[in-house]
């Protein structure tokens, strides 16, 4: 990785070293009380505060209020039709399983004071805070993107057990592109020159976009984000970041800042950076793997390997969860028509069902590591994915696994991308085979499998509004 400028330490840290402000509001994200976070607000001078939930595209929504307010125990209500309307803003017909609230009514904010930070691009002091969502009076509300992961993360901890992930995100920097009907290209480096393909692992690709690698990093760092590492990938102008490992929900909401931080990042030096599983014809698409591993909460050991290192049963029931069960979630970490295209065969994203050891052209690879490291890769997942959701299908699969004690295949040694395809091929179907089984709703719940079908069938019904290039090349004259 290309060595960065170093970020002039800012004053409030400095001060902090001599002894002027309290060790607990020098931190640049979280605090844990209602005065620390006045503290915290008051000696940055922050004048406004954005209180934000990811909905179940991972889009920010939220209000935005004087930071005096927020501290004055003010309450935050947002209406429950937006956990229920689609990407592009429709709300679709009731269908089966999806129903509207009847009254539309309120849904609390409850800032999680853990997550506070500045806003570093805003002009005017402004802080952010990721908030958790309960109903009026306070009731659980278990089909919010953030509650839906924090259930599964608790099924493990009242077995005493904690999963621990490490994400990558793979994402395009692009032109800017005004028009969606044409297609996207990748934008002029230092160089003068568009990127080309065929750049992995190329730090002359990185440094094409130095200072813009240089605003990412001094987002990241000004909001208490951590970047382990950076590479360019195989497409023209795609990068991947890397996420340090830690608990699910906190790195969840590291990957939704990043998405933010990283598209802000990229519009100040007057580019997009996009996160579409498929962006660009002909070229990879951007997948964000999850490296999975579980640990005992009392002793911290890897519970997927025995005393003596050896793999251990949970470890491959793991596995076997996975196999048996993400085919059937696949819709949450493939969330739109567009996932699809990224899975095809031949192009650098497994299309199967298959483990490996070290085997990147499996849905489930296990790196090489110590007994201690021992873990999992799920390779299915895109960028485009909503990270609470996607995360919550993969740990649930695995841990399905474990209660059932599924026995996996056997690992495959060659490649595993020949053949027939062994996921659902498009969205209708994946939808489908999320409501199928009842034992999703065991981790899930119903009422989010419900919500969640209807919201992507009505995404389908959208999609099936628009004429694509392909209709009127073929089409057109020919039939």
């Amino acid at each position: 990785m290309p060595s960065k400028k170093k970020v002039v330490t800012p004053a409030i840290e400095k001060a902090a070293r001599s002894s002027k402000i309290p060790p607990a509001i020098s931190v640049p994200r979280g605090v844990k009380t209602w005065k620390d976070a006045a503290d915290w607000l008051r000696a940055r001078g922050i004048e406004d505060i954005e209180c934000i939930t990811p909905d179940l595209a991972g889009v920010p929504r939220g209000k935005m209020m004087p930071s005096s307010k927020f501290t004055s125990n003010t309450s935050l209500a947002l209406p429950s039709a937006l956990y229920r309307h689609t990407i592009s803003g429709d709300y679709p017909e009731e269908t089966g399983n999806f129903r509207y609230e009847p009254r539309d009514s309120d849904l609390k904010l409850v800032p999680d004071l853990s997550t506070l930070s500045v806003v570093p691009w805003e002009s005017d002091p402004t802080a952010q805070v990721i908030c958790d969502i309960v109903g009026s009076t306070g009731e659980s509300v278990p089909y919010t993107p953030r509650n839906v992961l924090k259930n599964v993360v608790s099924m493990y901890r009242d077995r005493g057990w904690k999963p621990v992930v490490a994400p990558e995100i793979e994402f395009y920097l692009v032109a800017v592109n005004d028009d969606p009907d044409y297609p996207l290209h990748p934008p002029k480096g230092r160089s003068g020159r568009a990127i080309q393909g065929g750049q992995g692992y190329s730090i002359a690709g990185i440094n094409e976009f130095d200072e813009l690698i240089d605003d990412i990093y001094h987002f990241s760092e000004k909001q208490g984000l951590e970047i382990d590492t950076l590479i360019h990938e195989e497409g023209p102008a795609q990068l991947e970041i890397n996420l340090r490992h830690g608990d699910p929900v906190e790195l969840a909401d590291q990957v939704f800042l990043f998405k933010r931080t990283i598209r802000e990042a990229a519009m100040k030096h007057g580019i997009y950076a996009t996160f579409m599983a498929k962006p660009m014809q002909g070229q990879a698409g951007s997948a964000m793997h999850i490296h999975q591993s579980v640990v005992e909460i009392e002793t911290g050991r890897n519970v997927f390997s025995n005393p003596d290192g050896s793999a251990s049963q949970e470890f491959f029931h793991f596995i076997g969860g996975m196999q048996a069960y993400v085919p059937k979630t696949l819709v949450m970490m493939a969330p739109y028509v567009n996932s699809y295209r990224r899975l095809t065969p031949d192009m650098s994203a497994p299309v199967n069902n298959a483990w490996g050891y070290d085997n990147r052209t499996t849905a489930f690879r296990v790196p090489v590591s110590d007994a201690a490291a021992r873990r999992i890769e799920n390779r299915l997942p895109g960028s485009d994915a909503n990270p609470y959701l996607a995360l919550a299908a993969s740990l649930g699969c695995g841990l399905l696994g474990i209660m059932n004690k599924l026995e996996p295949t056997a690992p495959t040694e060659d490649t595993a991308n020949e053949g027939s395809i062994d996921l659902p091929r498009g969205l209708l179907e994946a939808v489908s085979l999320l409501e199928s089984d009842p034992a999703l709703a065991e981790v899930l719940s119903a009422e989010f499998i419900g919500l969640y079908a209807g919201v992507k069938r009505g995404e389908f019904e959208t999609f099936m509004q628009v004429i694509s290039p392909w209709e009127r090349e073929f089409l057109l004259l020919n039939v």
